[in-house]
């Protein structure tokens, strides 16, 4: 049986742009976006520093019609469906594109 699990390394401008594309979403079970801007800054002081910030879990499914936009638009169909990282990766899209 092989692996269910595979470390699939990203940069943040891979992330961004895949958020404004649409091909990363959110699953329906997402909770909203309720980091307030003091998590948000310590994010990126975090990430400034070099500190672990942790890892973002995606599905790799398409399911469509039961996903939703990170940023409230997306063009094409999604890929991936964030899982666990929605907060962070909110927070990069907002600060990248702001």
């Amino acid at each position: 049986m092989g692996a269910i699990f595979k470390p699939t390394p990203w940069d943040v401008d891979q992330l961004v742009s895949g958020v404004q594309k649409g091909s990363i979403r959110l699953p329906d079970l997402q909770r909203p976006f309720v980091w307030p801007a003091t998590k948000v800054r310590d994010l990126f002081d975090s990430m400034y520093r070099g500190y672990p910030v942790g890892e973002l879990m995606f599905w790799d499914v398409t399911a469509n019609g039961e996903t939703r936009a990170i940023s409230g638009v997306g063009e094409v169909d999604a890929a991936h469906q964030i899982v666990d990282g929605q907060q962070r990766l909110t927070s990069l899209y907002a600060a990248r594109r702001a």
